[in-house]
């Protein structure tokens, strides 16, 4: 089965992939762009920058520079800088340099100010979780 990948809309230096609200992806996402979701996604995503949509959500680790969570998540986040707003939920671990978490965000995990130093919590979340967290 092929490898689901978001592809970029634009060409040149700087690039933005987004996926729309009615898309739903079962597969990792590997992107050198920015990445925007509104959609659905399980797998793993490893990308420059993340955005999420409110209504989104994604079931996977995430790895990127900097993310930016308004949906759910569940699984590990690892970035250098993660901004958590009042409608974000992640449940899983959370490994970062810079965290930002509005009032109302929930956080259902550890909490790691490494940079992606932790290893993933043992739990059902966790466990479907491969290399969530960089090296």
């Amino acid at each position: 089965m092929p490898k689901p990948v978001a592809t970029s809309r634009s060409s040149g230096s700087a690039t933005f992939s987004v996926l729309g609200s009615d898309t739903l992806i079962t597969g990792d996402i590997e992107a050198s762009a920015d990445l925007h979701i509104d959609g659905r996604v399980t797998g793993d995503i490893t990308c420059a920058a993340l955005v999420q949509g409110v209504d989104s959500e994604i079931t996977g680790a995430i790895k990127a520079d900097s993310v930016r969570i308004s949906g759910t998540v569940r699984g590990t986040v690892a970035a250098r800088e993660i901004v958590i707003l009042a409608s974000g939920k992640i449940e899983g671990d959370v490994a970062y340099d810079t965290l930002t978490v509005e009032q109302g965000a929930r956080i259902e995990g550890r909490l790691a100010p490494n940079g992606g130093g932790m290893a993933p919590a043992i739990g059902v979340v966790a466990d479907d979780v491969k290399d969530a967290v960089p090296a």
